[in-house]
């Protein structure tokens, strides 16, 4: 049987079509191995006078700034020896370069330095830094919120001052053991730390609705609370008294704990509410017979 021969010019046309597709993937595979090489081909980067190596495909790998100026979208700027400038800090840029080449990077400890790497990430559009960094400064915001800020005073000046700027009730403890003239009896020391310790912990129980200042410099006092309320000294609770003993003057200071609660508790009643109108209350609750009496532990437990 006689064998079937296509025509001169089909069989040369296949043949120019089977030479046109080798040559079209030898063209791919060229232009695959030419990206490869472009990619492993390393750049000297001087940015904000810090120089640092890296390759095109890590400025390239993630669709940001970097691509854009490393891939012919943007003109870039070099010195003779061919470092590329890029006029930004190069503080934080190990880290940028770091997060392009692994996805991911250690944040700072510290808030000042999540702003500034937060400042980079932006400017060079890395979006999934951007959201880490923000992330971090969340957690930041929330592992170092403090309880309460006690400001220390050392003169009436500052003590007005916080006094007359304050939205919240305030308690001022003045402590001073160096005021003295006379010894001291036996338990005045224990019982001004007592003092002490309790404003402590008022201030880190109420300090969301009382502002509390400490005075260390007084004016010959030793240990004494002020309550104020609207700009103004509601009540005061002197615990120290001088005492006579063996012909002899001696510095007792004493620990109202009761007393310094009650106080605590009408201040509270000067606290500025949004739901109710701002009127200036100036009467003195005292205790009645109907009023639970709050010990200092139920107190500062609840």
């Amino acid at each position: 049987m006689a064998e079937c021969i296509p025509p001169v010019d089909e069989a040369e046309t296949e043949l120019s079509k089977k030479d046109k597709d080798e040559g079209g993937e030898e063209e791919e595979l060229k232009e695959v191995l030419e990206t490869l090489k472009t990619q492993g081909t390393y750049v000297k980067l001087n940015v904000g006078g810090c120089l640092y190596y890296t390759t095109i495909g890590t400025l390239t790998k993630h669709d940001n700034m970097l691509r854009a100026m490393f891939s012919g979208r943007m003109e870039v700027q070099s010195d003779a020896e061919g470092w590329v400038l890029v006029d930004r800090s190069g503080k934080h840029f190990g880290v940028i370069l770091n997060y392009l080449r692994d996805g991911s990077v250690s944040m700072p400890d510290n808030r000042k330095e999540c702003l500034e790497l937060l400042a980079e990430a932006k400017y060079y559009l890395i979006d999934e830094l951007v959201e880490a960094v923000e992330k971090r400064l969340m957690r930041l915001k929330e592992e170092h919120q403090p309880l309460c800020l006690v400001p220390v005073i050392t003169s009436l000046e500052e003590a007005h001052q916080i006094v007359s700027t304050s939205s919240k009730p305030v308690i001022k403890l003045l402590y001073n053991r160096g005021n003295n003239k006379y010894s001291y009896t036996s338990n005045s020391d224990d019982n001004l730390l007592k003092n002490i310790e309790l404003f402590d912990k008022l201030s880190v129980r109420l300090g969301s609705r009382i502002s509390f200042i400490k005075d260390i410099v007084g004016r010959g006092e030793i240990c004494c609370w002020t309550f104020y309320g609207h700009g103004k000294k509601v009540a005061e609770i002197c615990c120290e008294s001088i005492v006579y003993a063996t012909d002899r003057k001696h510095t007792k200071i004493e620990f109202p704990e009761a007393k310094i609660l009650d106080e605590t508790l009408n201040i509270m009643l000067y606290e500025k509410r949004l739901d109710e109108p701002q009127v200036v209350r100036t009467a003195h609750i005292e205790p009645t017979s109907r009023t639970r009496r709050r010990t200092p532990e139920n107190f500062l437990s609840e």
